[in-house]
């Protein structure tokens, strides 16, 4: 470990999970969650926020602070989507690092302690790749996969970036990234690329870890195929026009490079 990284250790995680009519699998998830973060005795917090929901996730979420001292349950009372969700939930989140995950338990928890341990070693952000070596999904629907790599290749082509994964809303950051990407606007699922792209525009540090992915086994899928479009262009277009029209002056201000730490 460097000795930056030893100056920059961290104290608290907040695992940031927006859930809407998760009925079905909320428990499981946040119980597995818990049992890993318990288990390599990482200090957090886990910050669910209930987007609307019209079934049983915002009682079961009351009964499962009983159990689950950790458990920060919060209800997004103003506009709903995904990328809201998860801002309300950034904004209240007490953790000098967050990792953004889902409701459905299709991340695997233990990704979770793999993402700490690589913020820890100093990086700024981390971000999982499904379609790296090591890497892998399962029960992908086709036609999403399909449209998955075509979007993730472009994406990777505008912004000259080596990494392939870059809507995969499973990531992790230090909060002093997320602060230094704000504002945050994206209110869907465009959220997933406004972060990790305003952080490698910017300048911070990254690395890639190969994850699994699993389609879930409960309830419905909360995207859509017909939100990718005009929301995803426009946050695009609106970072790729900072990348090259803002001469930095977003960037941070630091020795280290995009991809990793001299």
């Amino acid at each position: 470990m460097t000795a930056e990284a030893k100056r920059n250790d961290l104290e608290y995680l907040s695992v940031v999970i927006p859930a809407r009519n998760e009925e079905g699998c909320i428990a499981a998830t946040l119980e597995h969650l818990q049992r890993e973060l318990l288990h390599h005795k990482v200090p957090h917090e886990i910050v669910v926020v209930d987007d609307g929901s019209s079934d049983r996730t915002w009682k079961i979420l009351e009964e499962l602070k009983l159990r689950i001292p950790t458990l920060v349950a919060t209800q997004n009372t103003g506009l709903h989507g995904f990328g809201r969700a998860v801002i309300w939930g950034l904004s209240r989140s007490r953790g000098d690092a967050v990792v953004i995950t889902m409701a459905d338990e299709s991340d695997d928890v233990r990704d979770v302690v793999r993402y700490w341990n690589v913020l820890n070693e100093g990086y700024d952000c981390v971000f999982g790749s499904r379609f790296m070596p090591g890497g892998g999904v399962i029960d992908y629907p086709r036609l999403k996969l399909f449209l998955n790599r075509i979007a993730n290749n472009v994406l990777q082509l505008f912004f000259r970036i080596d990494y392939n994964d870059i809507t995969n809303a499973f990531k992790a950051y230090r909060k002093t990234t997320i602060d230094g990407c704000r504002p945050l606007l994206a209110p869907h699922f465009n959220l997933t690329v406004e972060i990790p792209l305003k952080a490698v525009v910017r300048g911070y540090t990254w690395k890639s870890l190969p994850i699994t992915w699993r389609n879930r086994r409960s309830g419905d899928a909360k995207l859509k195929i017909k939100e990718v479009g005009s929301g995803y262009l426009l946050t695009c277009l609106h970072i790729w026009l900072e990348k090259y029209l803002a001469r930095g002056h977003y960037r941070v201000s630091r020795s280290r490079t995009s991809k990793g730490l001299n």
